[in-house]
């Protein structure tokens, strides 16, 4: 892989895991070093292609990735094409799954879409923002559904022409469900054909995607090279591992770092990564150099904490979240940085600490609030809570304070 970067600038091969083709081919006669000197040369900028299937409603750290690298190739003069899947999020992205997805309405989908946009930072200035939506020419949001509800039967009939079923069973995901007796729908079989098609459509010079996209974005080259373009480059960033050290990061499976939580919640989840994966979050989801980093593991963390929340949220409020985060180890009150608010107005009292904790939605039930508060995980203004049954008469005894559970989670009660 190090051969394949040898000659890309520092801002490209940063966290790249793979290129795709490497080298010089037949069809392109230049490697990707070479496409980019060349667009240099004529002053033509690549049309850099990001497909997002907006099948839910929050981006965590883990997806920022590819984000980022979008957003190094519009700071280096080229188009990111953004590609919300509001058709194909429709059908469902089967890579990963075990079993057929449940479909989205289209309305799902557009509220969806209409969140992403948000976080990803429209309307914002670029510097505050992780995507430039501001400066001229960098960057197109589009919507698949544009080409995509256009197709009549005879173009659908030529793009399943295009590939075998022996091709879509080579896909790891097809074939382990092929091989264990799992259902497949035949429309799952249209999502890597219609995702390819939007290459085709946007006149994509590179793709952005997950190691787990390779398929999808060599179905892409395919298609193309059917309908007489030159061929993507795919350019593949690696997924990234969840805060448990073992599965990749996922908000169902409770292991991820919203891109948008308050920088007291972001850095205190952060600085807990396990030391295996903290150059890897370095690396992924900071420009910081890897030259000269602390060999200490805990001072490591740390670093990486301070600049991944400093990166989302600004120096002043990582350095501030760092600071109170050893405050709340400590016990400290009367916290400096900016905390989630919950609102307790709509709760009746007086009431019990077990119920305040289900009731503002930091627990899934009742029981679970009184595991945690029996379990030793909860505080209030640093002081540990430790009966389930402890009641606030009035509103008054809350507002204002901290509410923590664990080492990770933080709200402000507020009215």
């Amino acid at each position: 892989m190090q051969d394949k970067l040898s000659s890309l600038p520092n801002w490209l091969d940063r966290g790249i895991a793979d290129i795709f083709p490497s080298g010089q081919t037949s069809e392109t006669q230049q490697s990707l070093d070479g496409l980019l000197q060349k667009a240099s040369k004529i002053n033509k900028p690549l049309r850099i292609k990001l497909g997002i299937d907006p099948t839910g409603c929050d981006i965590h750290l883990g997806h920022s990735i590819l984000f980022r690298k979008l957003r190094a190739f519009q700071d280096a003069g080229h188009i990111g094409v953004l590609i919300i899947g509001d058709f194909t999020a429709r059908i469902g992205d089967p890579t990963g799954k075990s079993k057929t997805r449940v479909q989205l309405s289209a309305d799902q989908v557009e509220k969806n879409a209409t969140t992403y946009l948000e976080q990803l930072g429209f309307g914002q200035p670029p510097e505050d923002s992780l995507l430039d939506f501001k400066t001229p020419g960098r960057l197109e949001v589009l919507r698949n559904s544009d080409w995509l509800s256009e197709l009549d039967l005879e173009k659908v009939i030529e793009l399943l022409g295009i590939s075998t079923v022996g091709q879509m069973l080579a896909k790891e995901d097809f074939g382990n469900r092929y091989n264990s007796g799992t259902p497949i729908s035949l429309h799952e079989f249209l999502y890597p054909l219609l995702q390819g098609y939007d290459s085709v459509a946007v006149k994509a010079d590179i793709e952005l995607g997950g190691t787990d996209q390779k398929f999808n974005v060599a179905m892409g080259r395919d298609l193309q090279r059917h309908f007489h373009q030159t061929p993507q480059f795919g350019l593949l960033l690696p997924i990234l591992v969840g805060l448990d050290g073992v599965q990749k990061m996922s908000k169902s499976l409770g292991n991820s770092v919203g891109i948008n939580e308050d920088p007291l919640s972001m850095y205190s989840k952060l600085e807990k990564v396990p030391d295996g994966l903290v150059r890897d979050y370095l690396i992924l989801l900071t420009d910081l150099s890897t030259e000269g980093l602390p060999d200490d593991p805990r001072e490591l963390q740390k670093l990486m904490a301070l600049e991944v929340t400093a990166s989302r949220h600004g120096r002043k409020a990582a350095i501030a979240a760092q600071s109170n985060a050893g405050k709340f180890i400590e016990g400290v009150k009367n916290l400096e940085a900016e905390v989630k608010e919950s609102s307790i107005s709509h709760l009746e009292f007086p009431t019990k600490a077990f119920y305040l904790l289900n009731a503002i939605g930091l627990t899934s039930s009742s029981s679970e609030a009184r595991r945690k508060i029996q379990g030793g995980a909860v505080r209030l203004d640093g002081k540990k809570v430790s009966d389930p049954n402890l009641e606030f008469a009035e509103k008054q005894m809350l507002v204002g304070k901290i509410l923590q559970i664990g080492k990770k989670v933080f709200r402000r009660l507020v009215l």
